[in-house]
């Protein structure tokens, strides 16, 4: 569809008439607000059969830590994998699907990198400044999100002023010459409401090759430092127009520069220690929204934009990627009845890509989507179909249906969803005939049930059971007559990941809060080949602890089983334990002291098979209201 012509339809339909969507606060045990699951505002025992996790602002806190990566990796069905420390390249597996299934959005705007090799998410450098909760959806979302949804949705959301106006800095310190400053304001005055943030993190950090791995440094050597600086600026801006309209816009930005070690480049081959290699990444994400709310229609026009910039600096070379996307949408949410609500989307999407190898590319889609939601008795029915046109492989349309049935503190759930992701641009345009522009969408099909129970009024436990099928995979195809012996390809055959999540929610005294889960997961790729780095076996438990009015505790616990890596001893990578300690002590009326102790018993251990990850480390700071 051409885009003038589009714009105006949906300028068009905005006129119509709008649903108030009022937002709720957290509540307790499966009462968070989500949005992720339905696109619309809703609390987690609403959104039907959804297999959500919240992650709010009060629990990163507790945490202490600092990075998004950092708060989610202990998630129930989410792998990470990393090459080395703070900043250091990462993959994120959403049971057990490869990271370029998974779709990361901020404030709602896609933040896979379109210049990466297969347009996954890298988080790494996302810092957790300025939010107010982090949704994770498990299981296709193509219906609501189009492509890149294939395993599930990840939501970062950033506050919103409230209140009176209100200020705050803060400094941080501590292992490997790390140093972290960070302000922010946010506040309501008139029609006006606002909340930004800043930081500026810089680690030493540690060299990325594993110089305690003896098939890395044989001859115990000491490896130079891997550092990190991260520069990140968040803002929420909204202002209501009238009674019946708001304008609303978010922005975020972060600029970081990453020194990493290398492989080389003569016999033996391998991970070695090297300086001079750097990696200076600049990433831009930007939402504008008008909403119109007239009952028992509310209307959202919105304008996205996302800009990636990634510079690998080398002793030899510079090699340069710039990925961009934007996308211009318009919802309309109607409330037929006071137990049935039905939401229509349009969409077009635009993603390009710029490097130094690879002359300049671009894909646009269009795409359109129903979805209803009906609460019936025990029953509460999401359901939807979703159609996008991709101008690369033509048209491709999804469909989910998600219930939930509830009898008194028992809680069923289902859902099967279909989806799709579109080859990246990497994928199609590589050159040296490594990229391969026959390529088809991916897709997939998958589904999950699980029952929740609320055994009494401050335990509740849950299990859900998924699996998830993935056919016209894309992946590397050895063909020795190409100039880099390969290319990208479809392969045929099933890709499946299957396996269990279960957690447990205790509150045994007002202060004291314990959460455990465990994660059970099963992968094999077409030929029947287990896939790599993810675990098999996995369990965790927070325990959070108010203490006393001004004192607040939190422990985590992890434990994760091997993992199949190329190069590990046995083809494994060992299993682990980590033991984490944060407390925070409000010293006087604004002011905060708080300090963290992470890998408390010094575990060895590895993410990706030769790259380090920290030893026992302990950060301290303070936080002082303005």
């Amino acid at each position: 569809m051409n885009r003038k012509k589009l714009a105006i339809l949906m300028a068009a339909m905005l006129c119509s008439r709008g649903l108030q969507a009022e937002e709720t606060t957290n509540g307790y045990m499966g009462e968070e607000v989500v949005v992720s699951a339905t696109r619309t505002l809703n609390r987690i025992s609403d959104a039907g059969g959804s297999s959500v996790t919240v992650i709010t602002s009060k629990e990163i806190e507790n945490s202490g830590l600092t990075t998004v990566e950092e708060i989610i990796k202990g998630m129930p069905g989410i792998d990470v994998s990393s090459n080395g420390g703070t900043g250091a390249s990462s993959s994120l597996y959403l049971r057990g699907a490869d990271a370029k299934y998974t779709l990361v959005l901020i404030d709602g705007v896609p933040v896979n990198d379109p210049s990466m090799m297969h347009a996954e998410a890298n988080l790494s450098n996302h810092m957790v400044d300025n939010i107010e909760r982090i949704e994770i959806v498990r299981g296709p979302s193509s219906m609501l999100f189009g492509s890149s949804a294939e395993a599930g949705v990840i939501n970062i959301i950033t506050k919103k002023g409230r209140e009176k106006p209100a200020a705050f800095a803060g400094m941080e310190g501590g292992s490997y010459g790390t140093s972290r400053f960070f302000g922010g304001a946010s506040g309501k005055q008139g029609a006006l409401d606002y909340a930004v943030s800043a930081s500026r993190l810089k680690t030493d950090g540690f060299s990325s090759a594993d110089q305690r791995n003896p098939s890395i440094n044989p001859t115990g050597k000491t490896f130079e430092n891997d550092g990190y600086t991260n520069s990140t600026f968040s803002g929420n801006f909204g202002l209501k127009l009238d009674a019946h309209s708001s304008l609303e816009s978010t922005v975020r930005y972060s600029d970081s520069d990453n020194k990493y070690d290398t492989f080389s480049s003569s016999f033996p081959y391998g991970l070695i220690d090297a300086t001079g290699y750097s990696e200076k990444s600049k990433q831009l994400s930007s939402h504008t929204a008008l909403k119109m709310n007239y009952q028992p229609v509310l209307s959202t026009l919105f304008f996205n934009v996302s800009d990636q910039d990634r510079n690998y600096d080398e002793p030899a070379s510079l090699t340069v990627y710039h990925g961009h996307l934007y996308e211009i949408g318009w919802q309309g949410d109607y409330a037929a009845a006071k137990n049935n609500t039905v939401s229509v989307g349009l969409n077009y999407r635009k993603d390009s890509m710029v490097t130094t190898d690879v002359d300049p590319h671009s894909v646009a889609s269009t795409s359109v989507f129903v979805q209803d939601q009906w609460h019936v008795g025990v029953m509460q029915l999401v359901g939807g179909m979703r159609f996008e046109n991709n101008e690369q492989f033509g048209a491709k349309t999804t469909w989910r249906i998600a219930p939930s049935f509830t009898f008194g503190d028992t809680v069923l759930k289902c859902s099967y969803a279909t989806g799709f992701k579109a080859p990246s641009l990497y994928e199609l345009y590589a050159p040296f005939s490594i990229g391969n522009e026959k390529l088809k969408a991916e897709t997939s099909k998958g589904w999950d049930a699980g029952i929740e129970q609320k055994i009494t009024d401050n335990i509740k436990v849950g299990s859900t059971l998924f699996r998830t099928d993935y056919e016209n995979r894309i992946d590397w195809a050895t063909d020795y007559t190409l100039p880099w012996f390969g290319h990208y390809a479809q392969v045929p055959g099933v890709t499946r990941t299957y396996g269990v999540e279960s957690f447990a929610e205790w509150k045994p005294v007002d202060p004291l809060f314990l959460v455990a889960n465990y994660t059970y997961l099963h992968t094999r790729d077409a030929q029947g080949n287990e896939l790599l780095r993810r675990p098999e076996n996995k369990a965790g438990l927070t325990a959070n602890w108010k203490a006393t009015g001004k004192l607040n505790l939190n422990t985590t616990l992890q434990w994760v089983g091997t993992r199949l890596d190329t190069g590990a001893v046995n083809g494994k990578l060992d299993g682990y334990f980590l033991l984490n300690l944060a407390a925070s002590f409000k010293a006087a009326d604004h002011v905060e002291l708080f300090g963290r102790i992470d890998n408390l018993f010094d575990q060895d251990y590895e993410l990706a098979w030769g790259y380090a990850t920290p030893g026992r480390s302990a950060y301290a700071g303070v936080k002082v209201g303005l």
